[in-house]
């Protein structure tokens, strides 16, 4: 049975093995209250890596026990988010998380050449779930951060990506709409032909484990009054449980309005990466940083 909130993670994750995060330059209170949070619910152990003195002093300032957690001394935030993704190397560490560094030098660090946790050919995405309080179940979303302009071939690892996501949280076959500007079948709008040639490969089964629908607007994917106006058959209109976005720019706007003027709560992660990476954005809540470190566990081999 599907979870329809982000805190039920928490109890998916008593019947798994606990997990380790390695936390890449954890120099920010949300995110060393987010790790603690995520420890003292028996979800992951951490490893920090970043100034050692300012963790112990935010420690100390919100009253938590700083020896509950590793801290390794690196206050080089670079050379911090080195050694983060060094012990994923050295099996040290199950999961990745972004702490106090900009995302583009987190990335850098993921996919390092030579020291990185990714491997040759690898598609990267950023899978996000959201918790609407105006719809009726969870949401799992793609991409809003990584991929600028997701060719074909990316949008079907995309959907990989989001089933995975949809099904680790209790969906049997999830519902994928692949969204634009419109449902109708409009040749000369990328999208939509992404979306159907999408919609024909799941209808012959050459994409598995889903449905998938398309082109869907945002409406025809999630709301059932304006499929039924609209007209609009099949099992996904209306009742949509991912939604793969045509570019960043829809995903993001979709993204951040749904957080900052729709009460949307989330947890989001990357993937493709030989681990999962949370990645959150420096100002969000330590609420939103525990749920991301909740699924990425959850997400974890």
């Amino acid at each position: 049975m599907a979870i329809t909130k982000l805190e039920q993670m928490f109890d998916l994750l008593k019947s798994k093995p606990k997990k380790r995060i390695s936390v890449a330059f954890a120099n920010d209170a949300h995110t060393i209250e987010a790790v603690y949070a995520a420890v003292e619910k028996g979800i992951v152990d951490a490893t920090l890596t970043g100034d050692e003195t300012f963790i112990k002093k935010i420690c100390a300032e919100h009253n938590m026990d700083a020896s509950k957690m590793e801290i390794l001394h690196e206050p080089a935030e670079l050379k911090a988010a080195s050694l983060a993704v060094q012990l994923i190397n050295e099996k040290k560490a199950d999961l990745l998380m972004k702490g106090s560094l900009s995302t583009d030098k987190y990335m850098r660090a993921i996919l390092n050449k030579t020291t990185g946790i990714t491997n040759e050919g690898a598609v990267l995405s950023h899978v996000s779930i959201m918790e609407f309080p105006s719809y009726h179940k969870l949401l799992t979303i793609a991409d809003v951060a990584i991929i600028p302009a997701p060719e074909l071939k990316q949008k079907i690892k995309m959907i990989d990506y989001l089933v995975g996501v949809s099904k680790a949280i209790g969906v049997e076959k999830p519902k994928v709409a692949v969204i634009a500007a419109t449902e109708q079948m409009l040749a000369g709008m990328p999208a939509c032909v992404d979306g159907a040639l999408l919609a024909k490969m799941s209808d012959r089964g050459q994409i598995q484990g889903c449905i998938v629908d398309g082109p869907l607007s945002i409406d025809a994917a999630i709301d059932q009054e304006s499929v039924q106006i609209k007209k609009i058959t099949g099992p996904v209109a209306g009742d949509a449980d991912c939604l793969l976005f045509p570019n960043i720019e829809a995903g993001n706007v979709f993204f951040k309005t749904g957080t900052k003027l729709a009460g949307a709560e989330l947890a989001a992660y990357v993937a493709g990466a030989r681990v999962p990476c949370v990645l959150t954005s420096r100002g969000d809540s330590a609420l939103t940083k525990t749920y991301s470190i909740a699924l990425a566990a959850l997400m974890a081999k």
